[in-house]
């Protein structure tokens, strides 16, 4: 079964899919079978930078049924190492404006099949069901903002929504417990545990269950030697709220070179290997590594939650 790595921002504009497009190709360079998918639902926009202008498939096409098997518009990338493949997404269509727990559960289970040894989910933006669903059904969660206090602060406010919608997850959605938790905005996710604590012992102990191998982690787009972002206090603030340690994976500094690399519809790491930006990048891939490595020791089997309906 393939590691499935989750990409997500608070805020668009940041880099996301650039990011997701260059550590792709890195991570087929270095042999894994890698496949990109592209879940900006009304904002697709990964194939663009590949230069693939008009894909003969996207995710319309599975959701639609026009395309029973995902692997089928799983297409190969021109000019990139034969492991790398991507699936294009959809535009807003009033299916996915409306889209069916059904179709995500069905996404979700394809995605798991797929013939890959790492999948990239590149997660839309903003903090709709649809994002937080898709960010979560990974294994690893990776979140990218700059140094733009408004990018820290919606980074904040999407992880704070995930860590609730990762134990809302865990029960339906008439059950007490989905109902105290969608009424409420919590300070902490010592609150979170202790509203559900109250309606259910029981179900205290899954929702310590789902959240205890949630730990994002960060990288931070467009570093200036005159940036002032106060990594520290986000990371403090996250341990404070959801318990967990925040990461910092790497830099990618402010570089002209990844502008070029786009208008030439090529990842920065192709378009100029020894550009700053592709230097990090480097590193970047190898600590991204490290942590499907440590995902791999974790226990596999976590007992199925009951799923709340979106």
């Amino acid at each position: 079964m393939p590691t499935i790595i989750s990409v997500a921002s608070g805020k668009g504009g940041v880099g996301k899919s650039m990011v997701v497009s260059n550590l792709g190709l890195l991570l087929a360079r270095k042999g894994h079978r890698v496949i990109l998918v592209d879940m900006d639902i009304g904002g697709a926009n990964l194939h663009i930078l590949f230069g693939m202008f008009h894909p003969p498939s996207t995710l319309t096409d599975f959701f639609t049924n026009r395309e029973t098997h995902l692997e089928n518009i799983a297409h190969p990338l021109a000019n990139t190492p034969s492991p790398l493949r991507l699936i294009p997404g959809t535009g807003e269509t009033l299916i996915t404006a409306n889209l069916q727990h059904s179709k995500k559960k069905r996404l979700i289970r394809h995605l798991q099949k797929l013939d890959a040894d790492i999948i990239l989910v590149d997660v839309g933006a903003g903090t709709s069901y649809h994002t937080l669903d898709f960010f979560l059904l990974a294994d690893c969660f990776l979140t990218v903002a700059t140094p733009d206090p408004t990018s820290v602060l919606d980074l904040y406010r999407f992880i704070k929504l995930a860590a609730i919608r990762k134990v809302l997850t865990a029960f339906l959605a008439r059950d007490p417990i989905a109902e105290a938790l969608l009424s409420k905005d919590f300070h902490s996710i010592t609150e979170v545990l202790e509203a559900v604590g109250r309606t259910s012992e029981a179900g205290l102990g899954l929702a310590q269950q789902m959240l205890q191998h949630f730990q994002p982690a960060l990288i931070l787009n467009r570093m200036t030697t005159k940036s002032r972002i106060n990594t520290l206090h986000l990371q403090n603030l996250l341990k404070q709220y959801v318990g967990t340690d925040l990461s910092v994976l790497g830099n990618i500094p402010e570089d002209p070179h990844v502008q070029q690399s786009i208008l030439k519809y090529l990842p920065v790491v192709e378009f100029s290997p020894q550009a700053p930006a592709a230097l990090a990048f480097d590193q970047i891939t190898e600590n991204v590594l490290e942590l499907v490595r440590q995902q791999e020791k974790l226990p596999q089997h976590i007992e199925e939650p009951r799923k709340i309906r979106a």
